[in-house]
């Protein structure tokens, strides 16, 4: 078992609890606990208040022995459903650090890395039944074509998606090292660990249900903020920061313009940053897995606001 401190190194740290915490006595929501690094730094700031924090790995269960705070193994979607088996029905601040965990991705056996010969496997919550293992080798090629082009923007998902397919015919696409060998004959010269990467992306995506449940997690996330509460979400890749950006400043997941009788805009969240945080170079320098985050933070209004 990683210790904590080496589980996964907490992206945006002082600029994530800082916009998060702003009522020492509240009550906050750490929605991907993993190492516990922002859950540690939120604690820090609490004076009587409350965390809850939910993590769907069961290897992070362990980071959470020894904090006051209330370990809930379960995927965010849910984060109503278990919050109201503790009576809370409002929260004052939520946070999100999507993506995948250094200690996920360094883990051959999980299947998440190119690195690595290792099963396919990519689950997060590793009761969950659906494995990249069988997305490759059972799902229809236009089934395949959709998933890649959606979740990884791969330019030739079709031709690739009738490469696995013919691939597997003679024999099933089982571990990393099978894959890698299909998406060999693809990839641009020069660019093949991107090409790999985002291949895995969409395959990773896909197994976890990722982007259905990022939407259903804002759209409760909303509704369980007190007035002054805080959504704060650290994104990874384009899919993810346009849900984000689109809930935050639209106030809704589609990024349409919501207006009243006289046609003034309406949006019950008011964004605090302009622009999204991205990390220093010094950051960088020590974490390159922060290279692509970006930071959103928006604020709940008692009403929505006119425009």
């Amino acid at each position: 078992m990683y210790m904590a401190a080496l589980y996964h190194k907490p992206v945006l740290l002082t600029e994530s609890v800082n916009g998060l915490v702003w009522n020492p006595q509240g009550v906050y929501v750490d929605m991907t606990f993993g190492g516990g690094g922002h859950a540690r730094a939120i604690l820090d700031k609490l004076q009587g208040g409350r965390l809850f924090a939910f993590d769907q790995d069961e290897a992070a269960a362990a980071n959470a022995e020894g904090l006051e705070l209330t370990f809930i193994q379960a995927n965010f979607r849910y984060l109503k459903k278990y919050l109201k088996l503790y009576k809370v029905t409002q929260v004052d601040g939520i946070l999100a650090d999507l993506g995948v965990s250094s200690h996920q991705f360094d883990m051959p056996d999980r299947g998440f890395s190119t690195r690595f010969q290792a099963d396919l496997d990519m689950r997060m919550d590793q009761s969950a039944k659906q494995t990249a293992q069988q997305i490759v080798n059972e799902y229809h090629e236009e089934q395949l074509q959709r998933m890649l082009s959606r979740y990884g923007e791969v330019k030739n998902a079709r031709t690739l998606a009738r490469a696995i397919v013919s691939s597997r015919i003679n024999q099933p696409i089982r571990t990393v090292e099978d894959l890698k060998k299909v998406l060999a004959k693809f990839a641009p010269k020069g660019r093949e660990a991107k090409y790999y990467a985002q291949v895995f992306q969409a395959l990773r995506i896909e197994v976890n249900d990722e982007m259905e449940a990022l939407a259903e997690m804002l759209e409760q996330a909303v509704d369980l903020l007190v007035p002054g509460g805080r959504l704060v979400v650290i994104s990874y890749h384009s899919l993810e920061d346009r849900l984000v950006k689109n809930m935050m400043t639209k106030g809704n997941l589609a990024g349409e313009i919501q207006q009243d009788f006289f046609g003034n805009k309406l949006n019950v969240l008011k964004m605090i940053t302009r622009k999204p945080v991205v990390p220093e170079a010094e950051e960088l320098a020590e974490n390159n897995r922060a290279r692509s985050a970006k930071l959103r933070i928006a604020e709940k209004l008692n009403v929505p606001v006119r425009r």
